[in-house]
C-alpha cells in the first residue's frame, strides 16, 4: 500500500491549524479547503464574492500544482458559501477555471470566519 504524502507551498496560505494543505495517497489527492487569503501577506483578498472565490481557486491551484496535479485532474470540488444571493458571482469565476469534462461539484451555505464569504476544497487525482 502507498504511503501517504503531505504537500505545502508558501504560494498557498499556511494552515491555520493541524491540518496539511493537501494529502496524496496513491493516484487521489486531497487539497484542503482553501480560502481567499493572499500566501505572502496573510490578509484577506476582495469585498465581494467574485474577488474572494478567484483568490481562494488560486490558492487550490497552487496545492494542485505542488502535488504535480492540475484543475484538468480535478474529480470533485466543494464550495462553502456563506450567503446565497452570491451563487451566481461565484460561480462566474468558477467558469474560468474548469472546462468539460467538467468536474463534479457540490455547493454548500455555512457560516465562515468574518470577512470570509467562500472556501473551496478539491479531490483530484495525480499521475
Amino acid at each position: 500500500m502507498s504511503d501517504k504524502i503531505a504537500f505545502h507551498t508558501a504560494k498557498a496560505p499556511r494552515p491555520a491549524a493541524a491540518y496539511s494543505q493537501g494529502v496524496r495517497k496513491g493516484g487521489i489527492l486531497q487539497v484542503a479547503g482553501q480560502v481567499p487569503v493572499d500566501p505572502a501577506t496573510g490578509i484577506v483578498v476582495g469585498e465581494t464574492v467574485g474577488e474572494q472565490t478567484r483568490q481562494a481557486l488560486e490558492n487550490v491551484r497552487a496545492v494542485l500544482e505542488e502535488a504535480g496535479s492540475g484543475f484538468d485532474d480535478v474529480l470533485m470540488l466543494r464550495v462553502y458559501l456563506t450567503r446565497r444571493e452570491d451563487f451566481a458571482e461565484m460561480n462566474a469565476v468558477y467558469e474560468d477555471y474548469v472546462r468539460e469534462p467538467y468536474p463534479a461539484r457540490t455547493t454548500v451555505f455555512v457560516g465562515l470566519a468574518e470577512g470570509l464569504l467562500v472556501e473551496i476544497d478539491a479531490l483530484a487525482v495525480v499521475g
